[in-house]
């Protein structure tokens, strides 16, 4: 007995010492490669969460995920609109970079911003992803939600570095040129038209599904919510559950499903290797109740409203807690960021405009390692930052644009410090004319380099083409 005692010890202790060393090699393996979720609202304002301010929606998951990881009170996308903002998430590029700030026109006019259903252009397949650099580092990779970087076949993302896309190839108002709004799986069709009520809740659910089959390896998940983007839209439970109409219905629920997410990685044991980001593409617009308080400006211009969004940044254990970081980021910032994390590289054959800013989010004595920051409007480039300052440029080209009246030729200069006025109201150009005289410098940079209305820049890469646009959308 004492014998077979001693041999059942020593095995049971065997087994504690290499389930041991296992579980030290598995944590080894997930501390150098942390899962990664990336959410992305449509439209949702600055001050449209109660930890930016809100009074009339209730967020109590964002608000918890604040409290927990990390506000950014300066972050910043690249283009007021959808598509441009999107490209250079996914490149971490300015949308000019990579030919992504128009819709493909005849030669010689300005089109629209956006690409639409069955359009020429979309995102050229030899750009490289965010998704792209984390496949080749081993990630499950999947998107989850509004696409708009092109329809057609080889601009999916399935053909961007995502394994598997769920959810809709544009905006979820462009449901009358060719066909139903459509859900897709990869490349089909399965619902058209897509019911939107749902949309929010399914997203949710295919979200928590694939990290739940993903837990015990790296994974990244891109969740381009359709909401708060005109059609409004809120499943059953949420409707009228709020103080702001169906706009804060439509907020409340990414907060649940914000905290659904969440709660699924708490619940997996992953969450202290996960780092989720919380953003989105622009600002609100300006009719259907958003709030970019207390910026001014709506979505679709260049003042800090359009521009400047919420993020969260939320890594237990990584991330300090109920930390703020005021310096500029912006969402090029992320590509970089991942890439680093995933133990990959950001591609060395092309520029890339953002930073790696993993010390922003460790180190509350990191600064920016931004030196200007660029407002494009379209072709035209609007106004530049550099530190507190932000010079709204004059205007000697005709902008055309019936949104934005006020951006017009004969506009004049005009230089703010947005840690004083963020309602960007006083005029500083007299006061501080060696700072406008920097900030003109770093302007004409940008034109050099990026290009502006009616001069193309120097290093900028071609959007892809297609001559015959097919319906793709067919299940």
């Amino acid at each position: 007995m004492k014998n077979c005692s001693r041999r059942t010890f020593l095995k049971l202790a065997g087994a504690a010492t290499v389930a041991m060393m296992a579980g030290c090699n598995s944590l080894k393996k997930r501390s150098s490669k942390p899962n990664l979720v990336l959410i992305f609202c449509d439209d949702l304002g600055y001050g449209d969460l109660g930890c930016y301010g809100s009074t009339v929606h209730k967020t109590p998951n964002l608000d918890r995920m604040a409290r927990e990881g990390m506000k950014f009170t300066d972050f910043y996308v690249t283009c007021g609109v959808c598509t441009p903002s999107r490209a250079s998430l996914m490149t971490g590029c300015y949308p000019r970079r990579v030919d992504m700030h128009v819709n493909a026109r005849p030669e010689g006019s300005i089109g629209r911003q956006v690409l639409f259903p069955r359009a020429k252009k979309g995102l050229n397949p030899s750009e490289i992803t965010i998704a792209e650099i984390l496949k080749d580092q081993g990630y499950a990779t999947a998107c989850i939600g509004k696409w708009h970087l092109g329809d057609q076949p080889e601009f999916l993302p399935t053909e961007q570095g995502f394994d598997t896309f769920f959810g809709i190839p544009y905006s979820n108002d462009m449901n009358r040129d060719f066909c139903p709004l459509p859900l897709m799986r990869d490349t089909k069709v399965i619902e058209a038209p897509v019911d939107q009520d749902t949309l929010t809740r399914r997203y949710t659910q295919e979200t928590i599904e694939f990290i739940k089959s993903h837990a015990d390896n790296s994974f990244f998940v891109y969740l381009p919510h359709a909401m708060t983007h005109n059609p409004l839209h809120a499943s059953e439970s949420f409707r009228g559950t709020s103080e702001n109409g169906i706009y804060g219905d439509a907020v409340q629920e990414i907060d649940w499903s914000t905290g659904e997410i969440l709660a699924t990685l708490r619940q997996l044991g992953i969450a202290d290797n996960t780092l989720v980001v919380f953003t989105s593409d622009n600002g609100a617009a300006s009719r259907w109740g958003g709030s970019n308080l207390p910026l001014s400006g709506w979505k679709g211009g260049t003042m800090e409203g359009s521009m400047r969004e919420p993020c969260l940044m939320w890594w237990p254990g990584t991330i300090p807690a109920n930390s703020v970081c005021t310096e500029l980021a912006s969402t090029m910032d992320i590509l970089p960021t991942m890439a680093r994390l995933s133990g990959g590289k950001v591609p060395d054959d092309r520029i890339i405009d953002g930073h790696d800013i993993f010390d922003l989010m460790t180190d509350a004595n990191a600064k920016t390692p931004y030196k200007a920051f660029y407002y494009y409007q379209k072709e035209q480039l609007m106004a530049v930052r550099s530190g507190p300052w932000k010079l709204h440029l004059a205007l000697d080209k005709q902008y055309k644009s019936v949104h934005h009246p006020g951006y017009k030729e004969g506009r004049p200069q005009k230089l703010v410090n947005l840690v004083s006025d963020l309602k960007e109201q006083h005029d500083l150009s007299e006061q501080y004319p060696d700072i406008v005289s920097k900030l003109q410098k770093l302007a004409e940079r940008a034109r050099t380099d990026l290009g502006d209305l009616g001069r193309p820049g120097m290093n900028q890469r071609p959007a892809a083409i297609v001559e015959n646009p097919i319906v793709q959308l067919k299940n």
